[in-house]
């Protein structure tokens, strides 16, 4: 699972590299977006190499993730709208 992640984030980086190669726009989103879902698989990786019951190592992802994703909604919201 930790080599997954490690290529989830050779791929997001070399994402960023092309995007910025053709001068195409990168946007906060963009880039919160796929640090969240890397953030995620290494999150999951970390909990599942655990000595821990299976149901505690799901659940504490489950609410992980809702906390991760809630802190990406709330300082999306407190920007402006015009920025990006």
């Amino acid at each position: 699972m930790i080599t997954v992640g490690i290529i989830a984030s050779l791929v997001f980086i070399g994402w960023l590299i092309w995007r910025a190669a053709k001068k195409r726009q990168i946007r906060a989103y963009m880039v919160m977006y796929g640090l969240s879902c890397v953030a995620g698989i290494f999150t999951f990786a970390f909990f599942l190499s655990m000595e821990l019951p299976d149901m505690v190592k799901i659940l504490a992802s489950i609410i992980l993730g809702s906390v991760l994703i809630f802190a990406a909604a709330w300082s999306q919201r407190r920007a402006k709208p015009g920025q990006s």
